[in-house]
């Protein structure tokens, strides 16, 4: 099972959504934790400018980027629409 952790910005960004949403985004998170490779979040490696970046999804408008810090943990950076890309 992988350790998560939360930076700051993330935090934040999280705070401000609705109640239901984050919800929706505690049980992604904790499905990935327990298996992230699972089909429902689509996991992939990003490109351009967040080359050393990964995203999974929450619904098919929000995604969390994260980064590996080891194999064992992962640091949730940002979460948001696709404008979370730019």
């Amino acid at each position: 099972m992988l350790e998560i952790v939360y930076k700051p910005t993330f935090v934040r960004q999280y705070k401000k959504f609705p109640k239901a949403l984050r919800q929706e985004m505690k049980e992604k998170i904790e499905l990935f934790r327990t298996d992230p490779k699972h089909s429902f979040l689509k996991v992939h490696k990003l490109h351009g400018k967040l080359k050393d970046f990964y995203s999974f999804s929450v619904n098919y408008e929000y995604r969390i980027v994260f980064e590996y810090e080891s194999k064992k943990r992962i640091a949730l950076l940002t979460v948001g629409n696709h404008d979370v890309y730019k």
